[in-house]
């Protein structure tokens, strides 16, 4: 039991470093010295900072499926789920850090492709889910093809990203995510589900 503490304090602690600094410039010797241990004992955890990149990877990808299931767990209908997602997704990138993600990118390919494909695997899976979901109560339409749909909405989620027509304060602003989901919704959801959606858009309208 202590020694899984530690670890969980180990990769907490690189997790927080990697997303204030990134990557490559966050030494082992940073690491031991923020945990207030010994190089010696940080490598009975990991054998080098490659080994280090991969459980920060496993780490960050367990975290982030464990906060959707949590929302999922919570009895919502499917647009008040869209909305819990989105939510936790905008508070994500709060603390996201291009310069990690450049870094994987550029020091670390094979681990950069599987966050991305893993990220990509579980986007599909929780937006398909999400359609089923509404369809079966109602608030989406019947004729939806759902794995079209989904690839679509990932895609257009990572093309946001992946180009420099918007900066992060833009991504994780109110207006770019309203506009987002009502471009999503109003393709999507019936009359009734819209009808629901507005109502709830206008409770988490700031304005």
């Amino acid at each position: 039991m202590q020694a899984q503490n530690e670890y969980q304090q180990l990769i907490d602690k690189v997790t927080q470093l990697y997303e204030q600094y990134g990557i490559k410039s966050v030494t082992m010797d940073d690491v031991a010295r923020e945990l207030g241990i010994s190089k010696k004992t940080l490598y009975n955890y990991v054998s080098n900072k490659e080994d280090l990149v991969n459980h920060y990877i496993d780490h960050i990808t367990t975290q982030r499926n464990c906060s959707v299931d949590e929302i999922r767990e919570k009895g919502y209908n499917a647009i008040e789920e869209f909305f819990a997602v989105n939510q936790h997704v905008i508070d994500m990138l709060k603390h996201y850090n291009p310069a990690t993600e450049y870094d994987l990118k550029k020091y670390y390919p094979q681990h950069y492709q599987r966050l991305r494909q893993v990220r990509r695997e579980n986007m599909f899976s929780a937006v398909k889910r999400n359609i089923q979901k509404g369809k079966e109560e109602g608030l989406y339409r019947q004729d939806l093809d759902e794995d079209i749909i989904a690839r679509v909405h990932v895609s257009r989620i990572e093309n946001s990203f992946a180009n420099e027509m918007f900066d992060i304060s833009e991504l994780i602003s109110w207006q770019f995510i309203r506009e987002m989901m009502v471009y999503h919704m109003r393709g999507i959801a019936t009359e009734k589900g819209l009808e629901f959606f507005y109502r709830l858009l206008q409770e988490y309208d700031p304005a």
